[in-house]
């Protein structure tokens, strides 16, 4: 059975997401994991969620070993087997299965920002009626003074690659506006992150 990797920050912040989802989410439900990197988010949310099933996928096909791995050594019969997705793929899933959750970290600062467009879209049309996308990571925001934690990560961002970079909240809420999607919620969370909540705009 290959290792499963292990990424401090994730392991730093799973249970502040897991106690906000917590206070959203029904007892029960199907989950879609976009970009769920080592696993360890999904393992986690998994056994504290145990009646949701959940769907881990990557767009790494290396990532997939590692997200097994964390859903076998913790004994998880509600983690469905990792799949390859990318958000950017015209069809996500066969058959335009429905989630209730569909969840999201720390990709749209490390990916182009055409992503975010294409998350949005792809939620849209996998969302349940009442389903939510769950989006986490640094945002900027009007009004907001920016950490110099996040200001020097943002640099670095751009200098590793310049479609890279910290998002403002602001653009993407329009964009998220253009899928069907609204802003329900934002929670502070540690270290100058934000776990947003969106969900479909029934009035559209």
């Amino acid at each position: 059975m290959p290792q499963p990797n292990f990424s401090p920050a994730a392991d730093r912040n799973k249970q502040h997401i897991l106690d906000v989802l917590r206070s959203v989410l029904p007892p029960r439900g199907h989950a879609l994991e976009i970009a769920s990197g080592t696993g360890q988010h999904v393992a986690w949310f998994a056994a504290g969620l145990a009646q949701w099933t959940w769907q881990p996928t990557d767009a790494m096909p290396a990532a997939l070993a590692s997200i097994s791995a964390w859903a076998a050594e913790q004994g998880l019969p509600n983690v469905r087997p990792p799949l390859v997705l990318d958000v950017m793929a015209a069809e996500w899933l066969p058959g335009g299965v429905q989630f209730d959750l569909i969840y999201c970290a720390n990709m749209l600062h490390i990916s182009p920002w055409a992503t975010c467009a294409a998350l949005m879209q792809g939620s849209a049309r996998h969302l349940t009626p009442g389903g939510l996308l769950v989006t986490y990571g640094p945002y900027l925001e009007v009004g907001v003074p920016t950490s110099e934690g996040n200001l020097a990560f943002d640099q670095s961002l751009r200098a590793q690659d310049p479609a890279w970079g910290i998002r403002r909240l602001e653009d993407v809420a329009q964009v998220a506006a253009g899928a069907g999607l609204r802003l329900q919620a934002r929670h502070a969370m540690p270290t100058n992150n934000l776990l947003l909540i969106w969900t479909r705009d029934l009035s559209l």
